[in-house]
């Protein structure tokens, strides 16, 4: 098959919903399949970002074109809210059009929900432009694609619910389908814990409201309190040291440890030496940092929300707490850093649970949903 993979995003292989799309194309070619990319990186340069997210659809609409054109396109793999002005032409040709998949790295109108909790929370504010665009016209863009695609593949239940139930997509057409991680990742030896009798907790993701990082400094400021042997790393914040120490007590921030961005491959020599990976996230998709982490022989605390819940279960390989919640927090990383039978169980565990997320196996289960929908389309 002819696969076109679209990301409203630059294409950076160590970002979450980018190397997502990056890796699956990859796996597609190793299964004999033809693919090809687009993304902002497909984009005139000079173009502002809000412009480029803006005018994404319909440069995703001219490209599909010039490969129908030359008959070089089966399916458009696209990210929500990128096909829709593809979808919305299509539908009202008589031409044989390639079958269009929207792809959901995590339903926006989720995401849109939580952020509105922390304004009223008063954690954050939203920009006066966040209504117009990225909380209005956005999430008619990504109902629309929804609406208007063959297939819709989102990557949790609640996500799927929410789109059949609310948006009025067609149960039929939504599929659940996971992410993986790289097979560098996959049967990693468990390395014992350095001797410094030192524990580590490992933060994975961008600085931001949205990772819950007004719950988890408060819990994080005084764990470290509590215990001097403790240190924190944050991973991939996408800010530099002094945005993320400035909101610890200064007596603590020596054992406070910051890589603003590093490449996916680099992930189990950073890890190297830490025991637990905190994830207090709000909203997640899925959760790709917990496997990748629990890949690396750390123990994951998770928030009881939609993608990393359907990873993890409760006192088996992880311990999930509610979101939101200061003392659930402190009181797990203590259950942690105190009972180290209790930690070591679940440890095992987690490394057993994350060897499932093979992309060579998620790939061939997209290609059979693919090819099961070209095949209603002939009957």
């Amino acid at each position: 098959m002819k696969i076109l993979l679209t990301i409203h995003h630059e294409l950076n292989i160590n970002l979450g919903a980018p190397g997502v799309t990056w890796r699956l194309g990859q796996e597609y070619i190793k299964l004999g399949h033809e693919v090809s990319y687009f993304s902002f990186d497909n984009l005139p340069s000079f173009l502002p970002s809000i412009v480029q997210g803006i005018l994404f659809p319909e440069f995703v609409a001219s490209k599909v074109a010039a490969l129908v054109k030359n008959q070089a396109i089966d399916i458009l793999d696209a990210s929500t809210g990128d096909a829709w002005v593809w979808a919305k032409w299509s539908k009202i040709s008589s031409q044989a059009f390639p079958l269009v998949a929207t792809r959901s790295h995590g339903l926006e109108h989720a995401v849109h929900l939580q952020l509105l909790e922390e304004v009223k929370r008063g954690n954050m504010k939203l920009s006066w432009k966040y209504p117009i665009y990225h909380g209005g016209f956005h999430l008619w863009e990504v109902t629309n694609s929804m609406r208007l695609a063959d297939l819709v593949l989102l990557l949790n239940e609640y996500d799927l619910g929410y789109a059949v139930k609310e948006l009025k997509v067609q149960k039929e057409r939504a599929y659940l389908v996971k992410n993986g991680i790289l097979d560098t990742l996959l049967n990693l030896p468990l390395q014992p814990l350095p001797k410094d009798e030192k524990i580590r907790i490992a933060l994975i993701g961008s600085y931001i409201p949205r990772k819950g990082i007004h719950y988890s400094i408060p819990a994080l400021n005084s764990i470290l309190r509590e215990f001097p042997q403790v240190e924190v790393s944050f991973f991939g914040t996408m800010v530099n040291r002094d945005q993320v120490i400035a909101d610890f007590d200064s007596e603590l921030i020596s054992r406070i440890h910051v890589v603003p961005t590093y490449q996916n491959s680099e992930l189990p020599a950073l890890l190297a030496g830490h025991s637990i990976h905190l994830f207090p996230s709000l909203s997640e998709g899925f959760g790709l940092a917990v496997v990748e982490a629990m890949a690396c022989g750390l123990v994951p605390i998770v928030t009881e929300i939609p993608g990393p819940t359907e990873i993890v279960k409760h006192d088996f390989d992880a311990i999930v707490i509610p979101p939101r919640d200061v003392l659930a927090i402190e009181q797990a990383l203590k259950k942690l850093i105190t009972d180290c039978d209790y930690w070591q169980r679940l440890r095992i565990n987690a490394y057993n649970t994350a060897q499932q997320y093979s992309w060579t196996a998620i790939a061939k289960s997209n290609i059979a949903l693919y090819e099961s929908a070209l095949a209603k389309r002939t009957k």
